[in-house]
């Protein structure tokens, strides 16, 4: 099996040659960076109208984990164009984190599409590093559509723990990698790679779900489910939330 995944790989990697020569001589990433938030401003209208049904149901005990002062702060990392904010309670305080600044016009756009939120700042970090954002200063953190694409999922986790106050909540909505035994899986095997550069570092075979069991979270809310997507390599999701 894993010699016909390397030789599908490998035909993939000719068709895709191009491709792989711009990222060999580090310029496939900065034009990625560029058409990748056009890409999401249009994938997350049709994401939303399939998922939207899920995440507000995800969402709707958000408020339960406001601070003393009755106000929701949220953090939002990898908050791409916006596309959650029209789930978020009214009042909600929001802060959002994203590496690449390209998403600044579209995130501007979503903020004035939803004012029922007091939108706070817009940062420029990954999400292993939010040195800007204090300790114990948030209520809650949401991450979409993210653990699948970063460096190092423990360590964005590790940082989640560091901002959220005590008995603050990490939400999350994730695509992950199938079940092993199936035909879904070894798909996902073959087109990884391939996967990876055309969509921003975005992993199809990630265990995201193992990084959360491992982290220090006092409850674990967390559910698998297969999403109603038209592109069966990302149906398979989890989906939760985790107390500090």
């Amino acid at each position: 099996m894993a010699l016909i995944i390397f030789t599908l790989r490998l035909a993939i990697g000719i068709l895709l040659f191009p491709m792989f020569l711009l990222n060999l001589l580090g310029l496939w990433n900065r034009i990625c960076k560029k058409w990748f938030p056009y890409f999401l401003r249009r994938f997350t209208v049709m994401y939303n109208e399939q998922m939207g049904g899920k995440k507000r149901e995800l969402f709707s005990n958000l408020p339960e984990f406001a601070g003393p002062s009755g106000k929701l702060s949220l953090l939002e990392v990898g908050c791409g164009t916006g596309a959650n904010f029209k789930f978020y309670p009214a009042g909600c305080r929001v802060t959002c984190i994203d590496p690449n600044p390209n998403f600044e016009k579209f995130l501007i756009k979503s903020v004035a599409e939803n004012r029922h939120l007091q939108f706070e700042r817009f940062v420029v970090a990954a999400g292993e590093n939010m040195q800007q954002v204090a300790d114990g200063s948030m209520d809650v953190v949401v991450c979409t559509l993210v653990l699948c694409s970063v460096q190092n999922p423990e360590q964005i986790l590790q940082e989640v723990c560091r901002v959220l106050r005590p008995g603050g909540a990490f939400y999350f909505l994730e695509h992950v990698a199938a079940e092993s035994s199936t035909w879904n899986y070894f798909w996902q095997q073959v087109l990884d790679p391939a996967w990876y550069l055309l969509f921003d570092g975005c992993n199809l075979t990630r265990q995201s779900w193992k990084a959360l069991e491992r982290a220090r979270f006092s409850k674990l809310e967390l559910q698998h489910l297969q999403a109603p997507l038209p592109v069966e390599l990302v149906r398979p999701h989890i989906c939760g939330y985790a107390v500090k």
